[in-house]
């Protein structure tokens, strides 16, 4: 059995909020399969944007462990941490993120160069990701001359290009009309299957939720399964 891309045990996240304690997540435990898409619903308030900046290592739990391709993202240094989410971890949130003063194949390019990559290989790996999300006559846009579809696909190409284990997406469709959102439920999907990607995708798009191979309710810190 292949190990899990991703993997939380008995995660813990807890705030002081003046004498009382917040407990946002409860001795969590979860596991991640390669090419897995994975849904994560619940109330606003219940700790699902927590729980996918302790799983990108962008926070760290009270206590509990949260490892990554097989390695803890707490028992390294920060430095290691952040190489271990460029090499491993994507991100997509509601709103893009792009830097407007670039064109779409440069915001792409980013992640390599920041990896080092030689410029005429991130340019040819940054066009033929873009290429597959259907960009390909759009390589010199920057993000005002785009639709919120068009940027949106951009972003889940930069989360990619550096063929991640694992892309960590927060109301990725929230912003875009529903053909749109469709579109990107297909591409993701196909996705999927190409690269072996996961997708864990935090979400109130319900129609988004059904197409994941397990939808996970937060509640309590706790994650459930849902029919």
């Amino acid at each position: 059995m292949s190990e899990p891309v991703m993997q939380a045990r008995r995660l813990v996240k807890r705030y002081q909020q003046g004498p009382r304690e917040i407990v946002v997540l409860d001795e969590l435990d979860f596991t991640v399969k390669a090419g897995e898409r994975i849904a994560i619903v619940g109330s606003s308030g219940s700790g699902k944007t927590t729980l996918l900046n302790l799983l990108g290592g962008l926070d760290s739990p009270t206590s509990g462990e949260v490892s990554v391709a097989g390695y803890d993202l707490a028992g390294v240094s920060e430095m290691q941490r952040g190489i271990l989410r460029n090499r491993f971890i994507g991100f997509v949130y509601q709103f893009h993120h792009l830097l407007a003063e670039f064109s779409a194949l440069e915001n792409v390019c980013m992640p390599l160069y920041i990896a080092g990559i030689s410029d005429k290989e991130a340019s040819a790996r940054a066009t033929s990701l873009l290429e597959r999300v259907g960009l390909g006559e759009r390589l010199t846009h920057k993000p005002a001359e785009l639709s919120g579809g068009e940027r949106q696909r951009v972003a889940i190409a930069r989360a990619l290009v550096s063929e991640p284990e694992c892309v960590l997406m927060d109301e990725p469709t929230g912003n875009l009309d529903r053909q749109t959102a469709l579109e990107i439920h297909g591409l993701m999907k196909e996705l999927s299957t190409s690269l072996a990607t996961s997708f864990i995708v935090v979400t109130h798009d319900e129609a988004l939720a059904a197409a994941m191979d397990r939808r996970l309710s937060l509640a309590a810190g706790k994650l459930h399964v849902e029919a």
